[in-house]
């Protein structure tokens, strides 16, 4: 029979694949939008970070949501509600109102990541938790990597108010069918064996306090907490890169048609989706062999290195495949740093993993924001998209000693009623 838990991890995978299409299919529908509505860059660039600045506001409460009444209600409701702005995002017609529903869709799309680390930290066992977690985060790159090359396909197919008609579809079945089959502790599945269940109990981590609030004020008077925020914005000033901008950034600097921007673009979201497969696997590695904190620390700190050299070394290239080459070793290395981030986040948040990590994200959002807006503003102002990557390898560099001041043991201090 297969583990329950293996079917968690494979529905929450599925939810990362569906996550990443739904987020990153506007990049790929960049000049349809851009042309029926009339908008320039910047203004494709406000778009985009509308989203970035709902989706970083709302992380908090949406882990704070998934804490206090589970991962199962919670997270079908988050589905549900950005699957319908998804959709939504087909019938806008004007700036502003594209502008209102991207950072709705931004809010509904908060409360994935949290609520996915709650239902970890009750399902999965402390020694396979790097894995799972790399793996949750694979999904996302692999759900990139299929928009930037079904999308433009779709698009071509359908129109891009269509595409987005259709995410919002399989959106709405993902959200039924978790309601169905989730609960939100294993004792509560009435078909989990006696042995996996007695499996999980033993080897979860358990809390360290019977306290159920975790106030803001205990989260941003930890030194961890802040270091694991402003290493989580180095990281997604990176990668969002890659999330919003790539896709155009490509099919303009190297003169080519969408579909093969689409391919090119691709092959840096599997690069991702494999950093974050080995991350979570080194982790696992290292933490069985007694180490916690290197087990957290030494994938960051390769990560953040390698993504800096790659951010560089990329916008030095003349040639698409070079450029990309990089750019997907720049990736690989950003998204070794999601495992241990996470990992870190329910190591030290416990029963409010939803809370600690909602809010890391928060602050990496923040990165995505300015991200956003920083690639088109910084090619206005310096003339050379050469300035941005500059700026991203210095932010990972940063991320590189932050990490050496974590301390996954330690966990923050809640407040018992």
């Amino acid at each position: 029979m297969i583990p329950k838990r293996s079917l968690l991890v494979t529905g929450t995978f599925l939810l990362a694949v569906l996550l990443y299409v739904d987020r990153i299919c506007i990049s790929a529908a960049k000049d349809g939008i851009t042309h029926d509505l009339g908008l320039s860059d910047k203004q494709f660039g406000w778009v985009l970070s509308a989203f970035a600045l709902g989706y970083a506001l709302f992380q908090t409460p949406s882990g704070w949501l998934a804490d206090t009444y589970g991962p199962r209600k919670i997270l079908t409701a988050v589905v549900a509600l950005w699957s319908l702005f998804t959709g939504l995002t087909g019938w806008m017609t004007s700036y502003v109102s594209m502008l209102v529903v991207r950072f709705l869709f931004g809010a509904g799309e908060a409360g994935g990541y949290p609520c996915m680390a709650r239902a970890v930290y009750s399902w999965v066992p402390m020694k396979e938790r790097g894995l799972v977690t790399g793996i949750n985060f694979s999904g996302g790159r692999i759900g990139g990597a299929i928009a930037l090359v079904l999308v433009p396909w779709m698009i071509q197919a359908m129109g891009w108010r269509n595409m987005f008609h259709v995410l919002m579809i399989v959106g709405v079945l993902w959200a039924v069918a978790w309601y169905v089959w989730f609960r939100d502790e294993p004792s509560e599945h009435k078909t989990i064996t006696q042995g996996e269940l007695d499996y999980i109990t033993a080897n979860r981590q358990q809390s360290d306090s019977a306290a159920s609030k975790m106030p803001l004020g205990v989260m941003l008077g930890s030194g961890n907490m802040w270091l694991a925020m402003t290493q989580y914005f180095c990281s997604n000033f990176t990668f969002f890169f890659m999330l919003s901008w790539l896709f155009p950034y490509l099919k303009k600097t190297y003169g080519l048609d969408p579909v093969t921007a689409g391919w090119y673009a691709a092959c840096t979201f599997i690069a991702g989706a494999i950093g974050n497969v080995v991350s979570g696997r080194v982790i696992d590695l290292i933490y069985r062999s007694g180490k916690w904190r290197l087990s957290r620390q030494l994938p960051a700190m390769i990560g953040f290195t390698l993504a800096a050299a790659g951010v560089v070394m990329g916008a030095q290239m003349d040639t698409v495949g070079w450029a990309v080459l990089w750019l997907s070793v720049a990736v690989f290395g950003a998204d070794m740093t999601l495992a241990p981030s996470w990992a870190f986040c329910t190591d030290i948040g416990q029963k409010h993993a939803g809370t600690v990590s909602g809010t890391m994200n928060m602050a990496g959002n923040i990165g995505s924001f300015v991200t956003t807006l920083a690639f088109p503003y910084l090619l206005d102002w310096t003339g050379s998209h050469t300035t941005f990557f500059y700026v991203a390898a210095g932010l990972n560099a940063l991320a590189v000693v932050l990490w050496w001041a974590m301390k996954p043991e330690q966990p923050l201090q809640a407040r018992a009623q």
